[in-house]
């Protein structure tokens, strides 16, 4: 039984990150309650996953540190990413194709709205409070003055404006990518699924760079209803096809179609497992399409009544999906939190809240938004992305330490200082010196293509 500390806190939000934080500072001894504006039910059923959140290594033991289901036991989990670049404009376009094993850490992408239903029910039965109710910055004062602690861990209802963009920590003004997600079912998981990319098979995410369209990936997923499915995410580059073929889906069936028609005319490698995947007819919210502006707030804001509140998960720091660091630096920023929350004997002042944020920042943020940045194909690491994906097709080492950086971002930071910092980084990673991996790159030629038989409709 939990031994309340007498002090109390308020998490607006009730998505996994702000229920993560409220249900460790619950455990905590902290007096908790969660601002929502839709009740648990609709929560779960009448909403969009927000992503494939798929968590690694470091994301998964701030869970366990708070002593939460990390879904491995009960997911499909991914052991490595297999990756193909197509380059249009090359004169061999089936460019890179290299298969990459991650190192002390299995993937587990698991649908946001499970678990923030599996972690509020939690939060109620141990004696939470859980409201519903719209919260506005007038009604943000009230509870802000009210408690101990105030996290905000969305930015509905003009919360956001609290917390102003950092310019000096923000690379972007705009989308980088538009984005089409859709949750789907009727594909097994084995060896056999994506042998023709990898021996481990469905086990190896599939990633795929369509260099003048975008990226699209493939993946397996733990679905709130029908349990293990898959999860296609498609970044369309700005003024492309695919960004006018995203537009059209409106819909998880028209979605789907979508992916089949772009993987029958841009990824026909692996059209044989597409055309094996149908909708999830129970789930009407199982796709989403949109855009994500990749930037960091301030993380601390003031309410009308100079109030101190801290900006959680997404409200703080937004990254664009395609690396996968929204999900886990939340997790990541939340577990934090709430372990420096329960060890600290003096007020939550904005002094104790700013250090709290900017020590998340330097340990993780920033090399987040590096990594994600180095995964857009970013102007200003464009040279990293070639050097780095032609030594992950010359060395396994490096391919796997490669895709290690989704889990442990910093290892990057002095990599994105330059080209030479990059090769660096490549003769750290490959143990051995960089001209020499890259040296033995070859174009792949033709990549291979599916022998999966899918049965007739």
């Amino acid at each position: 039984m939990t031994t309340s500390s007498g002090r109390t806190a308020a998490i607006i939000g009730a998505g996994q990150t702000g229920v993560t934080a409220a249900l460790g500072l619950l455990d905590k001894g902290f007096d908790v309650t969660i601002y929502s504006d839709r009740d648990q039910k609709s929560l779960r059923d009448a909403v969009p996953a927000t992503g494939t959140a798929l968590i690694f290594g470091e994301a998964q033991r701030a869970e366990e540190s708070l002593g939460l289901n990390t879904y491995l036991a009960t997911g499909p989990t991914s052991t490595g990413q297999s990756v193909r670049v197509l380059n249009p404009q090359s004169s061999t376009p089936e460019e890179v194709a290299f298969d990459a094993s991650f190192s002390g850490f299995r993937g587990i992408a698991v649908d946001t709205r499970l678990k923030a239903d599996d972690r509020l029910t939690l939060f109620r039965q141990r004696g939470g409070k859980f409201v519903v109710e719209p919260v506005d910055p007038a009604r943000l004062d009230a509870i802000a003055g009210s408690v101990d602690l105030t996290l905000v861990a969305t930015g509905r209802g003009g919360l956001s404006q609290l917390f102003p963009i950092d310019p000096r920590r923000t690379a972007y003004d705009r989308p980088q990518r538009t984005l089409l997600t859709v949750t789907l079912t009727g594909l097994t998981f084995g060896q056999e699924v994506f042998a023709h990319r990898s021996a481990e098979g469905s086990a190896h995410n599939a990633f795929t760079v369509v260099t003048d369209q975008g990226e699209a990936y493939l993946g397996g997923y733990l679905h709130k209803d029908i349990g293990p499915a898959w999860a296609f995410l498609g970044w369309a580059r700005p003024g492309s096809d695919w960004e006018r073929r995203f537009s059209a889906a409106d819909g998880p069936a028209s979605a789907l179609d979508v992916v089949n028609d772009l993987y029958r005319d841009y990824i026909d490698w692996d059209a044989a497992e597409v055309s094996a995947l149908r909708v999830i007819e129970d789930d009407p919210h199982s796709w989403l399409k949109g855009a994500v502006t990749q930037v960091v707030r301030a993380g601390v804001g003031r309410t009308a009544s100079g109030h101190p509140v801290a900006a959680l998960g997404d409200t703080a720091v937004s990254y664009d999906p395609i690396a996968g660091q929204g999900a886990q630096g939340g997790l990541i920023q939340a577990a934090d939190l709430v372990h420096k929350a329960a060890a600290h004997d003096g007020p939550f002042d904005e002094a104790w809240l700013q250090a709290a944020f900017d020590e998340f920042y330097a340990r993780r943020a920033r090399g987040a938004q590096l990594v994600t940045r180095l995964f857009l194909a970013d102007p200003e690491f464009a040279e990293h992305g070639g050097l780095f994906f032609a030594a992950a097709s010359a060395s396994s080492r490096f391919a796997s330490n490669l895709f290690g950086l989704l889990d442990d971002p910093r290892r990057f930071e002095h990599a994105a200082a330059s080209a030479e910092a990059a090769k660096e980084l490549i003769t750290e990673f490959a143990g051995e010196p960089a001209d020499d991996v890259l040296a033995r790159f070859v174009p792949a030629g033709e990549f291979e293509r599916s022998r999966l038989a899918v049965p007739a409709a």
